[in-house]
């Protein structure tokens, strides 16, 4: 039983210094970005169709010069819980687009979009975007929850209870907020990099995306860095997680029933064995 003990207790203690160790390497490499509030946060969270509104005129007007998002259709935007737009909203916005695509003789054309179609990349494969930048730029159908970062402990065990599922909206903002004019004195930046805060490694290659006042809003949202960076990531977050709210909802029908079933196999463990105490 000693030993029994000692080999549990020297398991737990690895285990916890094994999480402690990236949040003790992050902290002397990058801040933690600061932890936003978010609508679609929580058990009961919903995205906000407004700001996903204008994340997606963010993302059309600047990341998509640059950034492709592959998975992502143009008739999800007219798909429940997401930004709102009716299915003649989205078929208009899909119009405003050129697909190659190719004739009934096999010849390539350009036609206007659909609504079935994928958002067109910008670049026609991956070789012309790193010639043109250098590093190819990262799909964003799914880099909110690709994006991350390691809380450490015991961090981790709160955010199990809280559903702490934010992590990838936080990075992106805070990324999109930690440009530098200037590294720190003897930080050793190499040509052609970016400073910023929160990167790995604080070298980054993408310019400053943002600007304030480069897109404006028909609702008349603030025209700044920060009101940009919570509205691209929110937006960035449905794109990657588009059935949110009915996940949410399904979890939800499955707690009730979990408890209620519960229940009865409790009353009726009660009455089975009821005569035998």
């Amino acid at each position: 039983m000693t030993m029994q003990r000692t080999i549990i207790a020297l398991t737990l203690a690895g285990s916890l210094a094994a999480a402690a160790a990236p949040a003790m390497a992050q902290e002397h490499d990058a801040p933690q970005p600061p932890r936003l509030k978010w609508s679609f946060a929580g058990p009961f969270g919903k995205y906000d169709e407004a700001q996903l509104q204008r994340g997606f005129k963010i993302y059309r007007e600047v990341c998509a010069n640059c950034h492709s998002m592959d998975m992502l259709s143009f008739r999800n935007l007219s798909d429940p819980g997401g930004p709102g737009f009716s299915e003649a909203q989205a078929a208009a916005v899909a119009a405003e687009y050129k697909i190659k695509d190719t004739d009934d003789k096999g010849d390539s054309i350009e036609r206007a979009g659909r609504p079935a179609d994928h958002f067109p990349a910008p670049f026609a494969n991956e070789l012309a975007a790193k010639a043109a930048h250098g590093v190819a730029p990262p799909d964003l159908s799914t880099l909110a929850k690709a994006r991350t970062y390691e809380r450490g402990f015991p961090w981790f065990v709160f955010d199990m209870v809280t559903q702490y599922q934010e992590q990838g909206p936080d990075y992106i903002a805070a990324y999109l907020n930690g440009y530098k004019d200037s590294p720190p004195a003897g930080f050793p930046l190499p040509s052609g990099g970016h400073y910023n805060e929160y990167f790995p490694g604080h070298t980054t290659a993408m310019p400053p995306p943002l600007q304030p006042g480069q897109v404006t809003f028909d609702d008349g949202s603030p025209a700044t860095i920060e009101q940009y960076s919570k509205d691209i990531s929110a937006f960035l977050m449905w794109a990657a997680e588009p059935h949110l709210m009915a996940r949410k909802r399904i979890g939800f029908q499955v707690m009730i029933f979990l408890i209620v079933l519960a229940g009865l196999l409790y009353f009726t463990k009660k009455k089975v064995w009821s005569d035998v105490h």
